[in-house]
């Protein structure tokens, strides 16, 4: 499955324990990750000043994730809808590499539920739905 997660989703699963870190190994392990540029520097952002992850690590982990993962170009951009106008983007990049799914906690996004074939998750929705096949 080709699986594009939200920055935050991303940065939580790489610098912290819990759902989210799970949701990024079992993408990395099992399935196909989608990234854009976009995306990795607001990664490379997030992951300096929210987590205070050190530059050499923050390098390496932008390195291994653009070595084994798919590339979504934003361009077209969908006409979406969305207050945060930033969001429209990483949806449309999720949407034009045609990703499974798109897996955000932001609950805006979450709302669209589905764009074309593709379907917007949260981490929960997703870690279930995995559960769910793996039984």
């Amino acid at each position: 499955m080709r699986v594009f997660l939200d920055t935050n989703v991303l940065a939580s699963g790489l610098a912290a324990r819990g759902l989210c870190s799970d949701v990024v190994r079992s993408v990395l392990e099992l399935h196909v990750l989608v990234v854009s540029e976009r995306m990795l520097k607001e990664l490379q952002r997030v992951l300096r000043t929210k987590f205070d992850v050190p530059a050499d690590a923050i390098t390496e982990t932008l390195w291994m994730l653009s070595q084994d993962s798919v590339f979504a170009d934003e361009h077209p951009g969908l006409d979406l809808r969305l207050k945060d106008r930033d969001d429209v983007p990483i949806v449309s990049a999720a949407h034009n590499a045609n990703a499974d799914c798109l897996v955000t906690g932001d609950a805006e996004v979450r709302r669209l539920a589905k764009v074309g074939s593709m379907r917007v998750l949260s981490p929960r929705e997703f870690w279930e739905e995995l559960r769910r096949t793996r039984s």
